[in-house]
């Protein structure tokens, strides 16, 4: 051989396929080459029976198109778990149970006694069955549905394990640590991935928790009774209704010790001769919520609070005894010539003519 046709072979470049040669390779490694043809990696194309669960475990995780497989993911679970207002305030790791469809343990989710599966007689294994149906003379229209006879599944099993009774789940209570971090809102949705209903069909979806808060209730031992049991929340801010007496809120001279969600107290009070009006609203600075934050670290050392809004209501006494009330109604009246207010005149409303003495026009103070 001469060297110039050495040369020229060493330097030549592949010869590149016709387009048709092309389509052709890709039809048949896809599976679509020909309408009579089937692809050893996938099912024909030209039998209109594909199971339905072919593409849809295809087309989820990732394996649509030939982008790799992925099992189909199952639904999420949505709970609510309900705890007292101590735990968010102070914060609290706490257990709570669900009962959830878990894999049959005696079949390993087979489904069967004996292990044994065999492809369905009436479907063929495909999952689905085609149904005929006559339009009109001569026009006919063909539908897919899921083969009633294995639930779409393509399998049969003769001796069902007694456990799950061939379903190859069960139901069964599930337990899970819940930790609540200080002033978390109520609301708050913790997610637990891969813990929501099990199948093998699917991948375990998640299960969503969300927090809601308990009714006030008496707790059974010292740390659980505080006034702060009852505090209302609102946001950031706790709310509290203190009531008090006629001679508390006319003359004062009175005190109280709030026991807080977690056991310190809060100090209330008038001194004497100060008047505190029914339905006043008193604000206690720094004495509500824990303000919550997702970085921990940015708020480690720097832990702000919200409010406590009190209230305060005023309870009138339902009867009087006779020579308390005459003291009473003498010490009034007297005080009341001097300084009293008509609020009968004061008001602008027009006289009833109706005359009567000075001291009956006249209120008390």
């Amino acid at each position: 051989m001469n060297p110039r046709t050495r040369n020229s072979s060493k330097s030549r470049k592949p010869t590149k396929p016709s387009p048709t040669k092309k389509r052709d390779e890709y039809m048949t490694n896809t599976g679509t080459k020909d309408s009579s043809s089937t692809n050893e990696e996938g099912p024909p194309t030209s039998d209109p029976t594909i199971p339905l669960t072919y593409f849809l475990d295809s087309s989820v995780g990732g394996g649509h198109f030939g982008h790799g497989g992925g099992q189909r993911r199952g639904p999420n679970m949505e709970v609510t778990v309900h705890i007292p207002l101590r735990d968010f305030y102070t914060g609290a790791n706490r257990e709570f149970s669900i009962e959830k469809q878990v894999i049959c343990e005696t079949c390993e989710g087979s489904g069967s006694a004996d292990g044994e599966i065999d492809t369905c007689s009436h479907c063929g294994g495909r999952g689905v069955v085609i149904q005929k149906h006559m339009l009109a003379p001569g026009i006919f229209q063909q539908m897919q549905t899921v083969c009633h006879a294995c639930g779409g599944n393509g399998q049969s099993i003769r001796h069902p394990c007694k456990a799950c009774s061939g379903s190859k789940v069960v139901r069964k209570s599930s337990t899970h640590e819940l930790h609540v971090e200080r002033g978390m809102p109520k609301g708050m949705r913790l997610n637990y991935e891969n813990e929501a209903d099990e199948s093998p069909e699917w991948v375990a979806g998640d299960l969503i928790v969300q927090l809601g808060e308990q009714g006030p209730q008496r707790g059974e031992t010292d740390e659980e009774r505080t006034d702060g049991t009852f505090f209302r929340r609102k946001g950031t801010d706790l709310f509290w209704t203190e009531v008090l007496s006629l001679r508390e809120a006319w003359m004062g001279g009175w005190s109280r010790n709030l026991t807080h969600l977690d056991g310190h107290i809060v100090k209330l009070g008038r001194k004497r001769g100060e008047v505190i009006q029914p339905g006043s609203v008193q604000v206690v600075k720094d004495e509500g919520m824990p303000i919550w934050s997702r970085d921990d670290e940015g708020t480690k050392g720097k832990e702000k609070f919200g409010d406590l809004i009190v209230t305060y209501t005023v309870v009138l006494p339902d009867q009087m005894d006779k020579k308390m009330e005459r003291e009473f109604w003498e010490v009034w009246q007297k005080w009341h010539q001097k300084v009293g207010v008509d609020l009968g005149k004061d008001s602008g409303r027009p006289d009833s003519g109706n005359k009567k003495k000075d001291s009956d026009v006249k209120e008390e103070l």
